[in-house]
């Protein structure tokens, strides 16, 4: 089991229901955590920075952010932030669908992306660099009535899937995690429609416990199943 004693993180959705837990398992475990959302109200602390992920910039901007604050070294990128819309395909709005796809898909790959040169100097340095993804049970199994959503999970799947063998020459390991419905408020707050009745879901407080885990035991994958 490896450890994350000084190692810097960048968690992106810090204030939502599975990053906020997730970044403070990481801080108690003796991580940095650099701290990153777009709601003003429910961000704080010294290292926390407002990013909008739906605009083409924001990506870019949170690492240059980062980066002047922790120049030392990045260690470490989990994505937790998103976005969810619900209702029938034939009443999806162009900006939902764009939406979706800007917070769920493109900016995950742009943080990859951006991050992937301060990582590889992590993995030269023979720390252990690590990128976390929440794709969630979706992408697995594509659900009717949040198809555009289920599409942007499932992209961000794949995309995590075919990176994850190119990163390891590099030293930087992926793990995507896919939780089935968790009791966060995401689907209190969705872009369009209104959440179905869904049956009770997993508690967050033990997702994020899995996720660490998963983190410090060196894991690459986390399906549905492991949850």
């Amino acid at each position: 089991m490896r450890s994350v004693e000084g190692a810097v993180v960048l968690v992106v959705g810090a204030s939502g229901g599975l990053g906020a837990r997730v970044a403070e398992r990481l801080e108690a475990a003796g991580a940095t955590v650099i701290r990153a959302a777009r709601n003003p109200a429910t961000l704080s602390g010294p290292d926390a920075y407002l990013a909008d992920l739906a605009v083409p910039g924001g990506a870019a901007s949170l690492l240059l952010a980062a980066a002047a604050a922790h120049p030392e070294h990045l260690d470490g990128l989990v994505i937790a932030a998103g976005a969810v819309a619900f209702g029938p395909i034939d009443e999806l709005a162009d900006d939902t669908i764009d939406a979706l796809f800007a917070v769920n898909t493109t900016a995950p790959i742009r943080l990859i992306r951006g991050a992937i040169p301060r990582l590889a100097e992590s993995a030269a340095a023979g720390r252990s660099p690590f990128i976390v993804t929440l794709s969630g049970v979706v992408a697995e199994s594509p659900t009717s009535g949040m198809a555009a959503y289920s599409a942007s999970k499932a992209g961000l799947w794949a995309f995590v899937q075919a990176a994850s063998r190119e990163l390891r020459r590099s030293g930087i390991r992926l793990l995507d995690a896919r939780p089935g419905h968790t009791e966060t408020t995401l689907s209190a707050h969705p872009l369009a429609g209104a959440a179905p009745a869904f049956a009770p879901g997993l508690d967050p407080d033990a997702v994020a416990d899995r996720i660490v885990a998963a983190i410090l035991a060196d894991e690459k994958d986390l399906p549905s199943t492991a949850f």
